[in-house]
């Protein structure tokens, strides 16, 4: 769907995006993350044709941005940061005056307000003033907008910025939902939870430069050594350790406040004898389970000695997916 190649974005010497590769297939919700400063909007904004690259292209369902810009356009809705609703108009104004930018007829804007209405879940909404709306149904409405024109993708920058919490929700339902019917979206945020819980691909910006990208099944494998088992102790530790100490088919790796991480070959049989080995010589465990990474941890890890901006529940690798 999405093809970037070495895109660059320079002010004077500064490289607010430095050789950006990143391919992004039809149908996917992919994650756009990284600190402030990344890099993240700059790029949305040239991929949107808002700001004009210093180097490299773009491609956006088979067609070239610089060779045919107005094609591209149509294939894209975009949803900014500081979305730009009209006050003094009702919703359905506000749709129909959008509906006649894009040129669509006044027959086809009310049928199709009807649906994206209904698709957000601001239906029967469509008499009321978009002042009276609330943030979380103005962001709805702005998504439903970006859609008049049917585009194949869909961009949106920080939409879930501001929101209250079932706000978030329900914008997360309503992008779900759409990437479901088929549509390619592009989120960048600082939910990191959100990101997590919905996206089937992310990229890491740090610095103007992409440091990962990937499935996020993969992605999140990054750094992980599968030869650790986490142990949680709920009796003495000392005791614990001791015992430890004594398996042959396991060393200790690390000691934490209340958890032993061992290292092993990671099988399940030997993780087994080892959980049996420590209950029979009386250790209290809590839990036990193998080490696993998530998208916070990998984020802080790739984003080191950066001013890392990022809620959590809130080098250059080339990415593609």
């Amino acid at each position: 769907m999405i093809n970037i190649i070495n895109l660059s974005k320079f002010y004077g010497r500064f490289a607010a995006v430095n050789n950006l590769n990143l391919h992004v297939p039809k149908g996917d919700l992919f994650g756009f993350v990284g600190p402030n400063g990344a890099g993240k909007t700059t790029t949305i904004r040239m991929v949107c044709g808002l700001l004009k690259p210093t180097a490299g292209y773009i491609e956006i369902g088979g067609f070239n941005f610089a060779q045919d810009p107005d094609r591209v356009k149509r294939c894209i809705g975009y949803v900014p940061d500081f979305f730009g609703v009209y006050d003094n108009l009702k919703v359905k104004e506000y749709m129909e005056f959008y509906g006649s930018i894009y040129g669509i007829d006044d027959a086809d804007i009310r049928r199709m307000t009807g649906d994206l209405l209904e698709l957000v879940n601001l239906r029967n909404l469509e008499e009321q003033y978009v002042d009276t709306l609330s943030r979380g149904m103005k962001q709805r409405l702005c998504v439903a907008r970006a859609l008049l024109h049917n585009p194949q993708l869909l961009i949106l920058d920080e939409p879930s910025s501001g929101l209250d919490p079932r706000a978030r929700v329900e914008m997360k339902e309503v992008l779900m939902n759409l990437n479901s019917m088929g549509k390619t979206i592009i989120i960048s945020s600082h939910i990191l939870a959100d990101i997590a819980e919905m996206c089937t691909s992310v990229g890491i910006m740090n610095h103007g430069r992409l440091a990962a990208a990937g499935k996020m099944s993969d992605i999140l494998e990054i750094g992980v050594d599968k030869h650790h088992l986490i142990i949680s102790i709920n009796g003495n530790m000392e005791e614990a350790v001791s015992r430890v100490k004594e398996l042959p088919e396991a060393s200790i790796w690390q000691v934490r406040e209340n958890e032993i991480v061992l290292s092993c070959s990671g099988e399940e049989d030997q993780i087994n004898r080892i959980v049996m080995s420590l209950m029979k010589a009386g250790v209290m465990i809590g839990g036990f389970r193998k080490e696993e990474q998530s998208l916070e941890t990998l984020f802080m890890q790739l984003t080191e000695g950066s001013a890392a901006t990022v809620n959590p529940g809130v080098g250059n690798m080339q990415g593609r997916m």
